[in-house]
């Protein structure tokens, strides 16, 4: 082999070396860009899919978050912001035998040690129950509200098996102010009897617990209404007592009360028994207040026009083996306006007859008479009825308020469309905006209601209800005492006093109804039973109070105008 030859194989291998270098060398940065490549690409869909959790979940876990934050149970509240209910987080005493891990030695002391114990720390409880309880192995609880500082006692203890798991609690600040108007919240969560059973699912909803829930009352005047209503109860021995305050010109409940009444917030066995509602639930023969109902009907009809009418007094009215009296002898004769301030059964009966009884009938329709009260409460009265035909005795009977019962909601409902121009109202428990109050019907004309509320006002400064006239108040309204039925018979021992009235009566604003049930005669009612002794001296008291409150000054130089009715009234020039 030549020279020529060796050198051309030698310069034919540097070059093959090369080339494969530069492959090599090629290949690798090929590699190291598809490894780049990939690395980007999983980094790219890592943030897309990233990005795309973000969005999709930004809402979710934005109203999660919220939601953590919200009281397990929206508040209620009153018409001024005033707290009524709401939530709160609370311990609970659990026992839980398990918990030292030996079920057959749950405890390091005796039961009846440790009940003793508990015994110190909740002295209400019953310690032979609790170490009963204890004995007996079964987890439970044992309290259902602890407060943080009966915890920290709990817990120094020293037993395991005595856990304190955070619960929810509802809590009412007012105490047992407007009681029936809220009800009350269970254990498990669930409202019952008022408002918080009305209300639950709006309560619970995550979505709208956390606006308020603003009730029609006034937490103002609800406790003034419980406190004269109290007053009255407690001052003549009364088996109980109702009230309410009523917007005329809108159905808004200010206040409603039942006593005796209940705490919610420890609901107990005498509480359960006190837990119906004397205004909405409980129907009653609410006598003579019913009588400018009557005489409204019977304008509006237009069988009284001459109000200086005179009808016979002194001779009770017969119907068959039935006769109707009035309960002193009021004289011979009485117009109109003197048979309502002496509230004469004899003459509105007679003012009834004339009426005729459909007619009678269908004005006590178009209030509502004949149907459960309207608001918004779960538990309502049914009205003891009439019926469809009413017989001519019944129809006197129903004017002077006998032979039907109502609960006193009904009549306050009813007194507003006697004096707000004659609309009658549903009544309501929600705050309404001015947008949202209702229509009504018509069921008396204007220049009706306006008699009305004349002769309203005459009865308080001249008639029954004088104790109820609160000075620069221009309170008008009508009492009515009414014997209980006891066993299907009158008892003549047993009344229902009531009051009905309205203030003031030169615009009406407000329909306040105050009754006691079997009331006796004590001294502070001057050994009197009937309501102007008893119920319209709560209203007397009360008007005073809550005016106000409600916006309505004491004003001595204004009055509805009573001059054409005056010359009617020999009692107004004694």
């Amino acid at each position: 082999m030549n020279a020529l030859t060796i050198s051309t194989a030698i310069s034919s291998g540097r070059v093959q070396l090369v080339t494969l270098r530069r492959r090599s060398l090629l290949m690798a940065r090929m590699r190291v860009l598809l490894i780049a490549l990939l690395f980007a690409s999983v980094a790219l869909v890592a943030v897309m899919r990233i990005a795309f959790l973000g969005l999709s979940d930004r809402a979710t876990s934005f109203t999660s978050l919220e939601e953590a934050l919200l009281p397990p149970r929206g508040e209620i509240t009153d018409r001024n912001g005033v707290p009524l209910a709401r939530a709160f987080p609370a311990y609970a005493l659990w026992y839980n035998p398990e918990a030292l891990g030996d079920p057959d030695n749950p405890l390091v002391k005796s039961p009846r040690e440790i009940a003793a114990e508990l015994k110190t720390i909740f002295p209400e409880i019953d310690a032979d129950e609790v170490a009963e309880k204890l004995a007996s192995g079964k987890r439970g609880y044992l309290r259902r509200r602890v407060l943080p500082e009966e915890a920290n006692r709990v817990q120094e203890i020293g037993e395991l098996a005595l856990e304190l798991p955070r619960e929810t609690e509802r809590h009412y600040p007012q105490g047992s102010m407007a009681a029936h108007v809220l009800g009350y919240v269970d254990a498990d969560g669930n409202g019952h009897v008022g408002m918080e059973k009305v209300l639950d699912e709006r309560l619970s909803d995550p979505a709208r617990r956390a606006e308020p829930v603003a009730l029609s009352i006034d937490t103002r005047v609800q406790g003034a209404l419980e406190d004269e209503l109290r007053r009255g109860m407690l001052a003549t021995n009364a088996a109980g007592a109702a009230g309410v305050v009523l917007d005329v010109d809108t159905g808004e409940i200010m206040a409603l009360a039942s006593l005796p009444d209940f705490d919610p917030n420890a609901i107990d066995a005498e509480g359960a028994e006190n837990m119906y509602s004397r205004v909405t639930s409980e129907v009653y023969e609410l006598g003579s207040t019913f009588k400018p109902i009557t005489v409204a009907a019977a304008i509006d009809a237009g069988t009284v026009r001459d109000f200086g009418k005179r009808y016979q007094a002194n001779q009770p009215l017969k119907f068959g083996r039935f006769s109707i009296r009035d309960s002193h002898d009021l004289g011979a004769s009485l117009n109109v306006p003197q048979s309502l301030i002496h509230s004469s059964n004899i003459v509105t009966g007679q003012i009834a007859d004339e009426l005729g009884a459909e007619r009678l009938r269908r004005t006590m329709m178009d209030l509502g008479m004949n149907e459960k009260p309207y608001v918004e409460l779960p538990a309502t009265g049914k009205p003891i009825w009439p019926g469809e035909k009413w017989a001519r005795v019944r129809n006197v009977t129903v004017s002077y308020g006998h032979g039907i019962s109502v609960t006193p909601l009904h009549l306050a409902s009813a007194y507003a469309a006697l004096v707000n121009g004659g609309v009658w109202r549903p009544s309501t428990l929600h705050k309404l905006d001015p947008r949202d109050i209702p229509k009504g019907r018509r069921v008396f004309k204007a220049s009706t209601s306006y008699r009305m509320r004349q002769l309203l006002r005459l009865i308080a400064i001249y008639g029954t209800g004088r104790n109820a006239d609160a000075e620069g108040y221009r309170v008008g309204g009508k009492t009515g005492s009414a014997e209980k039925a006891v066993g299907g018979r009158y008892s003549r021992k047993l009344l229902v006093s009531t009051f009905a009235a309205a203030f003031p009566m030169d615009k009406p604003r407000y329909v306040v109804v105050a009754m006691l049930d079997e009331p006796k005669g004590t001294t502070a009612s001057s050994f009197q039973r009937t309501a102007a002794w008893n119920a319209a001296p709560i209203v007397g008291r009360l008007v005073p109070r809550v005016g106000p409150l409600l916006g309505v000054m004491p004003d001595d130089t204004r009055d509805v105008d009573i001059s054409d009715l005056r010359p009617l009234l020999p009692e107004a020039n004694r």
